[in-house]
């Protein structure tokens, strides 16, 4: 595949001695460890972009699971989750063998509350025997994820590592972790915003706040690499502190919060059974177990990899947000992904992505086909749901979500 022109606008800058040490840092993180323990994108605002039928066949970065489970409650008739991680679908496979073979109080119990006491047992006898090598010799080595002193499998991982930072943070400030808290108790709007603005937001967002969460280490721990980090501070005068203190408050101060199960459990460690992932609730989790978990298909890889395997067409692409730490590093494999996607697309396939920019500038030079055609002339982008749809997000850490759809 050839490498894109580099004459186009918006390509990516060369490589600063600081990107490549950032980058070596983040590649030894990922590499060895569970990044993400629970997934960090809104599968109810993805799941009315993708409008999902029993002909879909969808491919989604397998992340921590959660969405693709999510997904398969509409019923498509396969989801490929993919992930070059092979950490992040042991996490899947793990969910999977244990709808198919717990009953929902365990589940909930591990998934939920991320403790069970008796995982021990319930691994061997029931689970391990479900899962592949890898997941395996992974879940042998971290089963007392489940039974830790900390309380919580949320607890760990990277993300988990940034989690534990600020409950104990909240532990030093015990008056604004019970505000924190009332705030999700909150019984409107009205009442939360007033909350989040008397009492919260002057004692959150001190100096030392901002200050760990302008550490590009920090956000390595929560799987953003350097590239992104720079897309944000380009954007952000304030940068990378000044964008999550704006997420945060537009989620706090404009959504409610009686649902955001995603904020609530790196606050807590746990979900709730009322705040909670759809596929942590009684009636979908038997939905899943009757047979919608058995449409899931994990594979470890990159999605080119895959994609050159697979010879299905495919309907629906979930690609979440690592093209900007591709368009950094490899462009030129950013390229081949992009080609390999439209290949294998089917007719009218819709394709979803987020980034830390509004637009990110891979969209214009990325060129693919015989004629390197721009990928924002290739697609058909519906900005104005991506738009609407972005309003509702409950995470509301992405700068830039994105519908685009296939023209053949």
């Amino acid at each position: 595949m050839n490498a894109p022109e580099l004459c186009f606008p918006g390509t990516p800058p060369a490589l600063t001695l600081r990107d490549h040490i950032d980058n070596n840092v983040f590649n030894a993180l990922y590499a060895r460890s569970l990044v993400y323990n629970t997934c960090w994108e809104d599968p109810a605002v993805d799941r009315r972009a993708l409008r999902l039928s029993e002909n879909d066949t969808v491919m989604v970065i397998s992340s921590a699971g959660c969405n693709a489970l999510d997904y398969a409650l509409d019923g498509p008739e396969r989801i490929h989750a993919v992930d070059a991680n092979p950490r992040q679908n042991a996490l899947l496979e793990l969910k999977i063998a244990a709808i198919r073979r717990l009953e929902f109080d365990d589940f909930f119990a591990l998934f939920g509350e991320g403790y069970h006491p008796r995982f021990a047992d319930l691994y061997r006898d029931c689970l391990r025997g479900e899962l592949s090598d890898f997941a395996r010799a992974w879940w042998d080595k971290h089963a007392g994820w489940f039974t830790s002193p900390l309380g919580s499998f949320y607890y760990h991982g990277l993300a988990g590592l940034v989690a534990r930072a600020f409950r104990a943070y909240f532990r030093l400030r015990p008056r604004l972790a019970g505000d924190i808290q009332d705030l999700f108790e909150a019984g409107d709007l009205a009442s939360q915003r007033a909350l989040y603005d008397r009492h919260i937001a002057p004692v959150l967002w001190t100096p030392t706040m901002k200050w760990v969460l302008g550490r590009q280490f920090t956000m390595s721990l929560l799987g953003v690499p350097h590239p992104q980090r720079r897309l944000v501070q380009a954007q952000h005068e304030d940068g990378v502190a000044g964008f999550v203190r704006e997420a945060i408050e537009y989620v706090f101060r404009q959504l409610p919060v009686a649902d955001n199960y995603f904020w609530r459990v790196y606050l807590n460690g746990r979900y709730t059974p009322e705040c909670c992932p759809e596929y942590l609730k009684p009636d979908n989790f038997q939905a899943l177990k009757g047979g919608l978990v058995n449409r899931i298909r994990t594979h470890t890889g990159t999605v080119t990899e895959f994609l050159h395997g697979h010879r299905q067409p495919i309907s629906r692409f979930v690609l979440l947000d690592h093209m900007d730490w591709m368009s950094s590093y490899h462009p030129d494999a950013l390229v081949e992904e992009w080609n390999a996607i439209l290949n294998r697309a089917r007719g009218n396939a819709r394709i979803l992505l987020r980034s830390a920019h509004e637009d990110p500038a891979f969209l214009h030079w990325v060129g693919v086909g015989p004629w390197r055609q721009p990928l924002d002339q290739a697609l058909r982008f519906d900005r104005e749901l991506a738009a609407r749809l972005h309003r509702d997000d409950r995470v509301h850490t992405y700068a830039g979500f994105m519908i685009a759809d296939v023209v053949r």
